[in-house]
């Protein structure tokens, strides 16, 4: 069975058009956020204000913290945030 192939390019613009849409996390990025810990300092890269998935550690104490933990404080900095 043939398929055409101009439904296909027919398509491609709506497809570029909506690729276009999405925004990146840097669209989304918030100033940084210092939060002090018993470990140490931890600067914060938040996002959007109603969700902490990409929350994340920019710089912390490597010598004392995880990069987990450290993300883990800045996703709860961004819960603490959306309260």
């Amino acid at each position: 069975m043939k398929t055409s192939i101009i439904p296909k390019i027919l398509l491609l613009p709506l497809v570029v058009s909506l690729a276009a849409c999405i925004p990146s996390p840097e669209d989304l990025e918030t100033e940084p956020v210092k939060v002090q810990t018993a470990k140490g300092e931890v600067t914060c890269q938040l996002y959007r204000h109603d969700r902490v998935t990409w929350d994340r550690a920019i710089d912390y104490p490597a010598t004392k913290m995880s990069v987990a933990e450290a993300d883990g404080y800045c996703r709860q900095e961004g819960q603490r945030r959306l309260q």
